[in-house]
């Protein structure tokens, strides 16, 4: 048996005969518990509010998206279309047209981005499941499905074929435009449905048929600004983005969602760090506590460390002892801590007992990656503060009793 560490489990669950020093441990103990279930509690809900902003890019993002790599559009031969149309590991493409637009209804105007989308599209992304009124377009129709808050600022309806919606946009080409009438081409549509995904999408796009996009931009046949992907289940994302690179060439960049919002994932996980990094510092603030329990100890066991050094334990076996003494009361203290933020997350998943609005409850997720982080960060941090402790103990300490 390890001599030290069979020591340290006696001490770690005896009461000294100092009511002090055992009320300095109870703290010690509490200090690291709440600790623990406070970080873990925290990273949880960071991870549900994580998942939950991210579930929306999940509707209207694919999993591959081919955007050109200079200008705002590309050019796809009829042979790069039946490769894509052979290549096994995508489920179903569409073909995207976009461009900065301005929509004008019933004397107001607003800027907005019109995304032309193909017949495809709605078995690429997941748009049916975000329209709250109205219905999907129609494709070779003069349909629109605009987002919730283009329809606020203008005062948009659905279905109102009395008023239609025009857009507009500049018309390609270089030199002084003389004119304002001739300097946009327009077209003009019946706004079908909305949809509602978040504030920045609902306020920034509006979507129309491929072909009248195509119309409206002046675009070639075979000239499009990004194809969105959706890949087969279990298969490699590196093997498919190979795949796509070969077919549509240099010219072409391949993105995957998180690159598509990279600065929402960048934005989350810097907030993520930070809030880590302050409820780490809690942390060491409440192992200061085991620093001091463990030196009311050394204290307290003064003579029966002279014991235990008279009958043959080196100094370095006593250091060990409250080493021990501190890294099992931190890791212990962690595992409770963690048992007690696993209990706080499952009743919230369970019951909503934190509501965001009265509809809404807090997201959190029991994710096995924060698990790990409480222990490990609740040992790393046990460790060192137990190290600490116990080198106060030395021969000329044990020598003066």
């Amino acid at each position: 048996m390890n001599f030290p560490l069979y020591i340290a489990q006696r001490y770690l669950r005896s009461k000294s005969s100092n009511n002090a020093i055992n009320f300095i441990t109870i703290i010690a103990a509490v200090g690291v518990i709440l600790g623990a279930a406070s970080l873990f509690i925290v990273l949880s809900g960071f991870s549900g509010l994580k998942d939950f902003t991210l579930k929306f890019s999940t509707i209207i993002d694919p999993d591959l998206k081919a955007v050109p790599a200079t200008g705002k559009s590309f050019m796809l031969s009829d042979k790069q279309f039946k490769d894509l149309n052979n290549l096994d590991a995508i489920a179903s493409y569409s073909k995207i047209i976009e461009e900065r637009v301005i929509l004008a209804y019933d004397g107001k105007n607003f800027p907005a981005f019109i995304k032309g989308v193909d017949e495809n599209y709605n078995q690429v992304n997941a748009i049916d499941s975000v329209i709250i009124q109205g219905s999907w377009l129609r494709q070779n129709t003069d349909q629109m499905v605009a987002g919730w808050g283009v329809s606020s600022h203008l005062s948009l309806g659905v279905l109102d074929y009395g008023k239609s919606v025009t857009i507009y946009v500049p018309k390609p080409g270089t030199g002084q435009i003389t004119s304002t009438k001739n300097a946009f081409n327009a077209i003009h549509c019946v706004n079908v449905g909305l949809f509602d995904v978040n504030e920045t999408l609902n306020e920034t796009y509006v979507y129309t048929p491929f072909e009248m996009s195509r119309e409206l931009l002046s675009y070639k046949l075979n000239q499009v600004s990004a194809i969105e992907f959706k890949m087969n289940p279990n298969i490699e994302e590196a093997v498919v983005k190979s795949q796509l690179k070969t077919i549509l060439g240099d010219n072409v960049v391949i993105k995957n969602r998180i690159q598509l919002n990279d600065a929402l994932y960048k934005m989350l996980n810097t907030e993520n760090l930070a809030v880590y990094l302050i409820f780490t510092l809690v942390l060491i603030i409440a192992l200061f506590n085991v620093i001091g329990s463990i030196v009311m100890m050394i204290l307290d066991k003064k003579k029966t460390l002279s014991t235990l050094y008279k009958l043959g334990a080196s100094v370095r076996d006593i250091r060990r002892i409250f080493f021990y003494q501190g890294s099992l009361m931190a890791i212990f203290g962690g595992i409770a801590g963690l048992i007690i933020g696993l209990i706080i997350v499952g009743l919230q998943q369970t019951f909503s007992l934190v509501m965001i609005t009265p509809s809404l409850p807090y997201p959190v997720a029991i994710n096995f990656y924060n698990v790990i982080i409480v222990l490990l960060t609740i040992s790393v941090l046990g460790i060192i503060a137990s190290k600490i402790a116990s080198v106060r103990i030395s021969k000329s300490l044990i020598d003066t009793i």
